[in-house]
């Protein structure tokens, strides 16, 4: 069992990079556009859609820089465990409060890191429809700017050898959006101006992901 409570390494994040470029590009066909978007340093919030578990390994693949992922501690599992604490992700308890976890993101983005999110949560329609409050309250606290992505294609058909997964090398298109500051200039941290910033993050995010359906064909 490895420890959640040591700090995510740059290093770490940087060999999951290299393992999920050599899965990703392996196992399937990733197409990528915009990457050049995201900024070359400084902290940065990567935003996903989330409709099929291949979606972070495939941006952790395919993003020009290492991502520490924001990942629900239930699949921090058997070897699974120390092998993503190994890579840098972060254990997030979704039922509380985690302060190790939002210790270990904002530390993430003090250190001038990506960090990888999933802001609606949870696996579902990957739409942005519903969005929680954590993916605003880390760029305001981190100063960090958010950069829209969205993964199109892992649900689009099953594998025939693995159900689970799209079919092997079929392609999978990760479209990189413009970076965009959610605060709103003005200094504030209030709840209000939190839950504002989340309706203006939301409107970026599904407007991204429209224009990357379109630009796609998806």
């Amino acid at each position: 069992m490895s420890d959640a409570t040591a700090a995510p390494t740059l290093r770490g994040a940087a060999i999951g990079r290299r393992i999920g470029i050599g899965l990703m590009y392996g196992l399937w066909k990733p197409r990528v556009l915009g990457a050049w978007r995201v900024p070359a340093a400084g902290p940065v919030i990567l935003a996903v859609n989330h409709s099929h578990n291949i979606d972070g390994p495939m941006l952790m693949g395919t993003a020009p820089r290492p991502v520490h992922f924001l990942i629900k501690k239930e699949a921090f599992v058997g070897p699974l465990d120390p092998f993503l604490h190994g890579i840098g992700q972060i254990e997030v308890d979704r039922t509380t409060v985690d302060r190790t976890a939002i210790s270990h993101a904002l530390g993430v983005l003090a250190d001038g890191g990506a960090l990888g999110i999933f802001p609606e949560g949870t696996r579902g329609e990957g739409d942005f429809a519903s969005l929680r409050a954590g993916l605003a309250y880390f760029a305001v606290r981190g100063g960090a700017q958010i950069v829209p992505v969205a993964v199109l294609g892992s649900t689009e058909r099953r594998g025939r050898l693995i159900r689970g997964l799209p079919p092997l090398r079929s392609r999978v298109d990760v479209v990189f959006g413009d970076a965009f500051d959610a605060a709103a200039g003005d200094g504030r941290r209030t709840r209000k101006a939190l839950d504002e910033a989340t309706l203006r993050i939301q409107e970026r995010l599904t407007a991204h992901l429209e224009s990357a359906k379109r630009l796609t064909g998806r």
